[in-house]
């Protein structure tokens, strides 16, 4: 299987915003920003680019996942750690759409993820799932995850927290 990792385009509009839509079930946000589309790939392009950056958001990559032509997914890459980031959120952020699942595409985002981290110097990820999401937890620990700690995140949600060494990957 091959996955290709992406910036959004004008083509991508309306497949977003159904796996937005469709993920929202899972209380994930596919789509991190608001607004009109030309709005949503610029403010992926300021974070990406390093550029304007709001405040309390870091330099990242979201990128939409590409199998067969087709978006399976998408990934936020943190190029680095703020607390809240430290705390709950981690290095990387990933989904896959529902109808996409269980064919290995969330492993594979994740190993591009961290060898893209792995490039920019970053030596250990962090990488968070909710408690309850074992699909989550076993994706990251077939990466080479090793367990810290579980923590109790905003809501009252207890989230799993992982490191993985970038460069085993």
């Amino acid at each position: 299987m091959r996955v290709e990792l992406r910036l959004p385009g004008p083509a991508d509009e309306s497949a977003c915003r159904l796996l937005h839509e469709q993920l929202a079930a899972d209380e994930f946000e596919f789509l991190q920003f608001a607004g009109s589309w030309e709005e949503i790939c610029a403010g992926v392009r300021r974070e990406h680019d390093g550029v304007d950056i709001a405040p309390g958001r870091v330099p990242s990559s979201w990128l939409l996942a590409i199998a067969d032509g087709e978006i399976v997914g998408r990934v936020s890459i943190r190029h680095e750690l703020n607390d809240f980031l430290l705390h709950e959120g981690g290095h990387i952020g990933y989904a896959v759409g529902p109808a996409h699942r269980r064919r290995g595409y969330a492993t594979e985002i994740l190993r591009l993820a961290v060898s893209d981290l792995a490039a920019r110097g970053v030596g250990r990820v962090l990488v968070t799932c909710d408690d309850s999401n074992q699909a989550s937890a076993g994706v990251i620990e077939t990466c080479g995850g090793v367990f810290e700690d579980r923590r109790v995140a905003r809501g009252g949600i207890l989230k799993r927290r992982y490191w993985i060494d970038a460069a085993s990957v």
